[in-house]
């Protein structure tokens, strides 16, 4: 009697070994039949500024009026009601008018006006740009990042991250072009993995997340079987995944066979990567890592990844703050305090300071600068009124996005919120306007980059958005 014939998926079951079903390395890759359509960029890049983007998010969402935005109203009329109309807010439990707790003075030969809540960015204030009049259409935490990261309050749509790397190709075939860096028990934002995730984008556009801390940052990273061994049982499941592929001609079936390839050879990669003793050990007490302060340390080992990143051609990456442990947000929130925002702000101000100078300081060393846009923001900014005593509600009408890098003008300031920090009265600007600016600086047209799901063209930009000329160089 003849014995039942062998599924694929008992196949695959029986010959995986080690790593899993990885593809081969890039000599058979290159002779496998994959179709060009899911690695080819979408549009062409033209007259691109800079090749990489660094994401410093602030989840839970920092005060403008007590960082890049200050108002010297809020001091002079602290105590007092409200002017005008307070919105509905997340907790409604609204004071009065509150001052700062942070002191306010202009900084650098451009003169711009920051608090010394951030005094290390501060200080940096001539190569930077903020927005003071970003605005957002919503006020939860998870609404607000998806809508940041995904240009919609609400997942299955891919992240910016998704985008960058779907529009331009890897920098490095060792690496994923869009990484998410967590260190010290920083957690994914308040929504779930799904911020990072490539929606209906093919699925090798998805964030890889890797630990920055020491040991290995990927789970299974080093393979358990010698390289050859490896190689002879990957190379059969790699021609049963192609032949698979070229029956079905399925473009999740490559997008699966591109991650495993991917995978494969980040095995050597991303050790090396996040092995950061060979940096001198000024660069590692410029970043912080040496500090006291476990949440700078950790922070400073992503910033470090980050530009190592960067530099070996990684097109997106995401940086990951760290809960200190005030404020309601715990976690997936570290930003959130409507309480105690004199101590909690100041806590997680101290984790990202530092790091985040030296980051714009390393990239400017290395001639990395121009060709690196670094984005620090948050899925909102905070109310100028106090929530309690001593905390700040979230803030949706008017907050503050900070830019450095290629293409922008520095120690320049665009928009204004009014004289209180609550609404954006002058320019305001919108998530899609910044996405749309991101992606002109990168070399890409916003309109153009676009992929048909479900019988319509979707985009970062959705339907919306406008590059802020005014902040170009």
């Amino acid at each position: 009697m003849n014995s039942p014939a062998l599924s694929r998926r008992s196949m695959l079951a029986r010959c995986s070994l080690g790593f899993g079903s990885l593809a081969l390395s890039d000599l058979l890759t290159k002779a496998a039949s994959t179709p060009d359509s899911t690695t080819a960029p979408p549009v062409p890049r033209r007259n691109a500024k800079v090749d990489s983007v660094i994401f410093c998010y602030m989840s839970g969402g920092f005060s403008h009026v007590d960082s890049f935005d200050p108002k010297l109203e809020l001091a002079r009329r602290h105590g007092e009601a409200m002017p005008v109309p307070v919105q509905p807010t997340m907790f409604n439990n609204n004071g009065n008018i509150m001052a700062s707790p942070w002191e306010a003075a202009p900084r650098g030969k451009s003169g711009l006006l920051f608090t010394n809540l951030f005094p290390q960015i501060a200080d940096c204030a001539d190569d930077l740009t903020i927005i003071r009049s970003m605005t957002t259409k919503v006020n939860e935490h998870a609404q607000g990042n998806y809508m940041f990261h995904t240009g919609f309050p609400f997942m299955g749509h891919p992240s910016a991250g998704a985008w960058v790397s779907y529009g331009m190709g890897s920098g490095n075939q060792n690496l994923p072009a869009f990484v998410v860096l967590q260190s010290g028990g920083a957690t994914t934002p308040h929504g779930g993995v799904g911020v990072f995730s490539s929606g209906y984008l093919p699925a090798q556009y998805q964030a890889s997340v890797l630990k920055s801390d020491e040991g290995a940052p990927l789970a299974f990273i080093q393979p358990n079987e010698s390289n050859d061994r490896q190689k002879a049982s990957l190379g059969f499941i790699h021609s049963l995944d192609n032949d698979f592929l070229r029956q079905a001609s399925d473009a999740r079936v490559a997008a699966a066979i591109s991650n495993y390839e991917t995978a494969y050879r980040m095995q050597t990669a991303v050790p090396e990567l996040c092995e950061i003793k060979g940096e001198s050990e000024a660069v590692q007490k410029m970043y912080g890592i040496d500090s006291a302060d476990k949440y700078t340390a950790a922070y400073a080992r992503q910033a470090l990844v980050a530009r190592r990143l960067v530099e070996r051609g990684v097109r997106f990456v995401e940086l990951s703050c760290l809960s200190v442990g005030i404020g309601a947000g715990g976690a997936a929130n570290p930003w959130d305090q409507h309480g105690k925002i004199k101590e909690g702000h100041g806590a997680m101000a101290r984790q990202v300071d530092q790091p985040v100078a030296a980051l714009i300081q390393d990239l400017k060393q290395r001639g990395l600068f121009e060709r690196t846009l670094i984005i620090f923001a948050g899925e909102f900014g905070r109310t100028p009124f106090s929530q309690g005593s001593d905390g700040r509600d979230h803030n949706p009408m008017g907050f503050s996005v900070m830019l450095a890098g290629g293409g922008l003008k520095r120690g320049f300031a665009y928009g204004a919120t009014d004289e209180l920090g609550y609404y954006a009265v002058d320019k305001a600007a919108t998530v899609y306007d910044l996405w749309a600016t991101v992606l002109h600086l990168l070399g890409m047209d916003h309109e153009r980059l676009t992929y048909r799901f479900g019988g319509r063209d979707f985009r970062l930009s959705d339907v919306h958005g406008q590059v802020l000329k005014e902040v170009l160089s």
